[in-house]
C-alpha cells in the first residue's frame, strides 16, 4: 500500500450538463443532500494515503465549487485549477499544480460524476498500482456484444472473456504519468490509461465493483441513490 500522505487525486470537473440534460454543470447535481462532487472528494479525503485533491474546473463554475466547499470539513484539503476543453487538457492543467510537490509520488485520476468508489476497490487499486506502477479499477463486461453498425446487416458477437469497462480511480507512478502526458500531442483519448499504454508502460486491471457506476443521465442518480441506500450512505 503507497504511504500515508503520499497520493494525490485529480478530479476532472470542467465538464457540462449536456447529456444530462441541465444547463449547469452535473457535477453539482444533487445526491443524498450532496453535490455529487463533494462525494468523490470525501471518499478520498478520508484515505491516510491521499495529500492533496486538485479539481480541475471551468471558470464560470469556480464560485459555485468555492461556495460549495467552504461548507465541507474537507475544504483544506483541496484545490482548484483551470481545466480545458478536453478531459486530457484538464488533467495536464492539474499535473502542472503538482509541480514541485516532491511528497506525490502516485497519482490518482477519477471522475467527479463517479459517487460511489467503495473504500475496499480503493484499496485494491492503491495496492495494484504500487505493484506494478499503474492500475485502474474496471469491471468485466457480461452481456453479449455485437460488432456491426444499427440498420446494417453482417453483426457479429465478439469473444468478450478478455473484454472490461474501464472504471476510475485510475493510479499511476507519479513520473509515468507525467512522462505519458509528456509524450501526448493532442491525439483524442478517453481516459488516462490509454495514455499510459501508448508511452509503453504496462496497466493493470483491478475488478472493482459495478456500483461505481458513472452519472451521465438523470435516471443514473435514481440507481444512484438506490445504491447508497443499501450501502447505509457510506
Amino acid at each position: 500500500m503507497p504511504a500515508a500522505q503520499s497520493i494525490a487525486v485529480i478530479i476532472p470537473a470542467a465538464g457540462s450538463g449536456s447529456r444530462f440534460g441541465d444547463a449547469r454543470n452535473k457535477v453539482f447535481a444533487m445526491l443524498a443532500g450532496k453535490p455529487l462532487w463533494m462525494h468523490c472528494v470525501e471518499r478520498f479525503a478520508a484515505r491516510a494515503e491521499v495529500s492533496r485533491i486538485v479539481l480541475a474546473i471551468s471558470e464560470e463554475d469556480r464560485e459555485t465549487f468555492v461556495q460549495q466547499s467552504a461548507r465541507s470539513a474537507i475544504r483544506g484539503k483541496i484545490a482548484f485549477c483551470r481545466g480545458g476543453s478536453e478531459r486530457s487538457d484538464s488533467v495536464a492543467a492539474a499535473l502542472r499544480t503538482l509541480d514541485g510537490d516532491d511528497s506525490v509520488q502516485w497519482i490518482a485520476v477519477h471522475d467527479a460524476a463517479r459517487p460511489l468508489v467503495q473504500d475496499d476497490d480503493l484499496s485494491s487499486v492503491f495496492e495494484m498500482a504500487e505493484q506494478n506502477g499503474a492500475a485502474i479499477l474496471a469491471t468485466p463486461i457480461t452481456g453479449t456484444v455485437k460488432r456491426g453498425v444499427a440498420g446494417q446487416g453482417g453483426c457479429s458477437t465478439v469473444d468478450r472473456r478478455e473484454l472490461w469497462t474501464a472504471l476510475t480511480p485510475q493510479v499511476f507512478r507519479a513520473d509515468v504519468l507525467r512522462s505519458a502526458y509528456a509524450r501526448h500531442h493532442g491525439f483524442p483519448v478517453t481516459d488516462d490509461a490509454q495514455l499510459v499504454e501508448r508511452a509503453g508502460y504496462p496497466v493493470a486491471l483491478v475488478h472493482g465493483v459495478a456500483d461505481n457506476l458513472k452519472i451521465t443521465f438523470p435516471e443514473d442518480l435514481q440507481l444512484a441513490e438506490a445504491i447508497l441506500k443499501r450501502y447505509g450512505n457510506r
